[in-house]
């Protein structure tokens, strides 16, 4: 992989875009470029954790998976932040799985290097600390959001989070991949999407989604959107709900 891709390449993820040139040039050899594909697995819930990605313009969903094989999104990351964030506490096993929600480009280091570097840099490991601090957030929210606001609220919470990480109006999204993040049944997707298309928020056919109407999907969200995007903006200076 050129250097000179993993260097143009960092300022798609705005963690790594926050280091000067002096802090990021030691890391370029450590990192790859890579395409990361939907529905790829990074990491896998209970195994070793391999890699640590950097997303650039790909989203990747956290997955909690239950014995029976139901699972529900506890997060998402884009590129406000990086998998793995467990490691920041010496984990060696991944407590979630992450799977490629949207498809595109992330900068990838090995496990191993990581742990080199967090010891070693300072300035990234301040800055990712404030990324886990942020996800952490995220991830509390969710379990407030998943037991006490409704189905429809949560659908636009996470169509607003989906798009605030792509940042393009129009992505690929699947029902299977709703219905996980909303912890429901894939009818019940339908059920909603439909409502919110007839309301000219969305436009949704064959797992392709068009934003349509943003400000009307935020009136329709609940308050947790807001309360993330805050904590976002407050440790990373970047809105992320």
């Amino acid at each position: 992989m050129s250097n000179a891709l993993v260097q143009a390449a960092r300022h798609q993820n705005l963690l790594l875009s926050k280091l000067t040139e002096e802090q990021y040039r030691p890391l370029v050899p450590l990192l790859e470029l890579v395409e990361t594909k939907v529905q790829e697995v990074l990491l896998q819930q209970g195994q070793p954790i391999n890699y640590v990605y950097f997303p650039c313009r790909s989203a990747h969903s956290c997955m909690m998976y239950l014995e029976d094989g139901s699972a529900v999104e506890v997060g998402t990351i884009g590129n406000e932040s990086f998998t793995g964030i467990e490691m920041l506490l010496d984990a060696t096993l991944a407590t979630q799985t992450v799977v490629c929600q949207i498809g595109g480009p992330s900068l990838r280091m090995d496990a191993e290097n990581f742990r080199k570097v967090i010891g070693s840099a300072r300035a990234l490991t301040k800055i990712l600390r404030r990324s886990g601090q942020a996800y952490l957030t995220q991830i509390s929210q969710s379990v407030a959001c998943n037991r006490l606001h409704s189905t429809d609220m949560r659908f636009a919470r996470w169509l607003l989070i989906t798009h605030d990480r792509v940042q393009n109006d129009e992505f690929d999204l699947t029902q299977e991949f709703l219905a996980a993040m909303l912890g429901v049944h894939r009818p019940s997707v339908s059920v909603v999407a439909g409502l919110f298309q007839q309301a000219g928020m969305i436009r949704y056919s064959r797992g392709r989604m068009k934003i349509l109407n943003r400000e009307r999907l935020e009136e329709s969200t609940c308050e947790c959107y807001a309360t993330v995007r805050a904590h976002f903006e407050r440790l990373l200076g970047v809105p992320r709900g």
